[in-house]
């Protein structure tokens, strides 16, 4: 009974952190499902995957909605023997977005713990990382990859820390089973970015046990990380073989081509431009916004309401022209009042007055020395997140391993939003372990460096001209009266900018009030430490609700089946026939049409790299051939009214086809030039390296291809002509993973036309079959089998060894 009782503050932290994640999300409650931008892409791009699964009970691990066709490996693909991600689905049982925010919630705590933070105390210090309003916004948007990652590294640094404590055991399982789940979350630049700071972490503790003459101990921390994050690895093997895989034929792999799309020579030939990568750069001034919410207006889309000079001017304006004001609601409730340096901010990444004014307090009361590893890893986030206004962040993509993979580089303040929370907990726990005069110069000394950011921002009000980059397009829209919209949009940002200061300035001036009435002895320390953590989660969730909130839910029909067939989506339909679509409005920025057809375009962060090359180079162009040998039958495009019309493409190549001749070239450069004027229906592009028996074909008109039987990831065609040949099919090449065989016998695939199949054809009549079986697949789940068992056996010993050693305790204490 008394073990258990030690049990109760932790089982009544876990229930609160239920019903707080159900109560701000409360709407699932009803049923009702929320609405993300993006994931609504991600519907469109899996629902063949998703039909087959459904249909077949099985997987299939390519699909041919989406860019012509891909591996399924980052569209939610499912594995055999991965069992970890069975625990993350144990874990996250709550109904979404719910199950992220108590993720949220529950690794921080477990974090605070390790960290010898009492349970209330951790319980509000979860309850202010998790609220964070990034993190919030994210789910908003249907950043689920992403808010998933981070809710697991609060998780890997209490292992982490724990290992560093000498708590080598129970440290070591929890990095492995960590560590594990962070990387099944599936979004490695999130997990990247914990990895820098984890570096940090690790260069404190190993400067201090190098001081302290531990050099044994630090070399056996080293290798329970190193055993650990093996573990780790092995039981995501699956995954992250097959995504390494693939990763060299998506977009963030260096490009072939040395020339431009317009003939010119490249710059560079690496996947992402260091403009690309940095296009979203955190502006330095705009960094403050972590402490004042709007201080640069906010988001792209801000409800100012109907008492904003916005919406006055748009009224007023609207009647001057002989129009209907109503519309001038629609500007207030998505006012343009952002005016930083990024092309898009949905939301300002507020981290809390609150939390920011704890944290300083931590560096002026706390003794331990952790708070200068938390102090630099929020530092490091915040300066890396400026992108192209950080001197060394050109240095950092040319040299340090995979940071040219990433862009949205922004997003590396998560690092700071984990951090701050922690120093805020702990300057809360330091502070009510002080003395008195110790307490009262660290309110003192916090208060007036907020005191004097506060001035200073008021100064510097008087300095800024508050005019954001997209200004001149919304002045175009109001035409003569342009100048006049930006004079009252500029007004109001003023507003917003004085308004969140003093909010910020009441916040801090509360906070510092209550612990100031407790050191008088006014307050005792729980109801101090209560009302102060109030204060920290209304502040939060005060903004967070001005950006995710009830409206965001939809039914849950609308969630599952979130695009309508159109009447040219049914026409199309109609023809049962394999072909694929091209829709011109979305092209290779929507998933609409591959949520139904075979689809040319799609959505995703790493498109097939070949395929993108031939949008770029020559649909974009207006090559027409290469949409007749991507078997593009139909165009969706726009009549006059702007309804979606089918356009027949009746020059279609078809599923398969014999060529006359085979043309070689040199490298892709040559491949492209080629592409813009040769005749796909007879001849094919092939490198100089591919060795064949010919290049010329005898001209069969009798000759064919047929395809038989269709599943996405077996292709079944017939075929028949009189002499050898050479076909073609309007299949995405990609060399991993497909076997081909004819009448049973195994044949090899040639690449042809940049990025199809060729196939060496011998006369007569034959089945040729393409089976997509991944050997990655098979050999992945092997390790991460063979992983699993070996850390269930760790996990096993573990608490063996534990519960032993208490044992044991017990009898020396008798």
């Amino acid at each position: 009974m008394k073990n258990f009782k030690n049990y109760v503050p932790h089982i009544l932290a876990i229930l609160g952190f239920v019903v707080v994640a159900l109560a701000y999300f409360y709407p699932v409650l009803s049923g009702k499902q929320i609405f993300q931008s993006d994931i609504v892409q991600y519907t469109g791009m899996a629902k063949e995957l998703n039909d087959f699964r459904q249909a077949n009970n099985e997987e299939t691990y390519w699909v041919n909605n989406a860019f012509g066709g891909m591996p399924t490996y980052q569209l939610g693909a499912k594995y055999p023997h991965n069992y970890i991600k069975e625990l993350d689905y144990f874990i996250r049982f709550l109904p979404r977005p719910a199950d992220y925010v108590f993720l949220y919630f529950i690794g921080f705590y477990l974090l605070l713990l390790t960290y010898k933070v009492k349970p209330l105390k951790a319980f509000i210090g979860a309850l202010l990382f998790g609220f964070s309003t990034y993190l919030i916004v994210i789910l908003g948007a249907g950043h689920n990859a992403k808010a998933h990652a981070i809710a697991y590294m609060p998780m890997v640094l209490a292992g982490v820390h724990l290992v560093f404590r000498k708590k080598y055991l129970l440290g070591g399982i929890l990095t492995m089973i960590a560590a594990a789940l962070e990387i099944a979350a599936n979004h490695f630049q999130m997990t990247y970015y914990l990895l820098i700071f984890l570096v940090i972490v690790t260069l404190y503790y190993s400067v201090h046990y190098i001081k302290q003459k531990e050099v044994s101990s630090l070399l056996k921390m080293f290798g329970i990380f190193a055993v650990a994050g093996i573990l780790a690895i092995g039981l995501n093997a699956t995954n992250l073989m097959a995504t390494s895989e693939y990763a060299k034929f998506s977009t963030r792999s260096d490009s072939e081509l040395t020339i431009a799309p317009d003939g010119s020579p490249k710059e560079s030939t690496n996947a992402m431009t260091h403009e690309y990568i940095t296009e979203y750069s955190y502006g330095i001034f705009e960094t403050f916004n972590l402490l004042v919410p709007r201080i640069t207006g906010g988001g792209n889309g801000e409800n100012i309401g109907t008492n904003s000079n916005t919406y006055k001017y748009v009224s007023s304006f609207l009647q001057s022209q002989g129009y209907d004001p109503a519309p001038a609601q629609q500007f207030a409730d998505h006012a343009p009042t952002y005016w930083g340096k990024q092309p898009i901010v949905a939301a300002p990444a507020y981290i809390g007055a609150v939390v920011l004014f704890l944290a300083l307090l931590c560096f002026f009361v706390d003794n331990r020395k952790v708070k200068y590893y938390l102090g630099a890893g929020a530092a490091v986030s915040i300066a890396l997140s400026w992108g192209h206004n950080f001197f060394l962040t050109d240095f950092l993509i040319d040299t340090l391993p995979l940071y040219n993979k990433f862009r949205a580089i922004t997003s590396i303040q998560v690092i700071a939003e984990l951090c701050f929370p922690i120093l805020a907990i702990l300057g809360l726990q330091a502070f009510f372990k002080a003395s008195k005069e110790e307490q009262f110069k660290a309110i003192k000394l916090s208060g007036m460096v907020f005191a004097g950011i506060v001035v200073l921002l008021f100064v510097l009000k008087g300095m800024m001209d508050f005019e954001g980059s997209n200004d001149s397009y919304y002045a175009q829209v109001f035409q003569d009266g342009g100048s006049g919209f930006i004079s009252a949009l500029v007004d109001d940002r003023k507003a917003m900018y004085t308004k969140d200061l003093l909010r910020t300035l009441l916040f801090v001036a509360l906070a510092a009030a209550i612990l100031w009435a407790y050191n008088k002895e006014k307050l005792n320390a729980k109801t101090a430490v209560i009302i102060v953590g109030l204060l920290g989660v209304v502040d939060l969730v005060a903004i967070d609700t001005n950006y995710v909130n009830k409206d965001n839910f939809v039914s849950k029909q609308q969630v599952e089946q979130p695009f309508q067939a159109t009447p040219a989506d049914q026409q199309i339909l109609a023809d049962k026939s394999q072909f694929r679509v091209f829709e011109q409005q979305g092209g290779f920025s929507s998933a609409r049409s591959s949520y139904f057809h075979h689809s040319l375009g799609g959505y995703h962060a790493a498109k097939p790299k070949k395929v993108q090359d031939l949008f770029d180079y020559q649909i974009a162009q207006q090559n027409l051939e290469v949409l007749n040998m991507l078997n593009v039958k139909y165009i969706i495009g726009k009549n006059e009214e702007g309804a979606d019309i089918p356009l027949q493409n009746p020059e279609a190549n078809g599923n398969a086809w014999f060529v006359k001749n085979i043309q070689k070239v040199a490298n892709a450069d040559e491949m492209m030039a080629a592409m813009k004027s040769f005749k796909s229906k007879e001849t094919a592009l092939v490198y100089n390296s591919v060795n064949l028996p010919k290049t010329t074909f005898a001209a069969d008109s009798l000759s064919q291809i047929k395809l038989t039987n269709y599943q996405p990831n077996k292709l079944e065609y017939q075929t028949n002509n009189k002499a050898d040949g050479f076909a073609v099919f309007s299949e995405i090449y990609y060399p991993k993973g497909w076997n081909i065989s004819i009448d049973g016998k195994p044949a090899e695939m040639i690449e042809v036309n940049y990025t199809l199949r060729g196939l060496n054809i011998p006369a007569g009549n034959h089945k040729v079959v393409f089976s997509f079986e991944p050997e990655v697949v098979k050999t992945g789940s092997t390790i991460s089998l063979i992983t699993s068992i070996i850390a269930l056996l760790l996990v096993a010993a573990g608490i063996f060894f534990a519960t032993r050693n208490k044992n044991e305790e017990k009898v020396q204490n008798i």
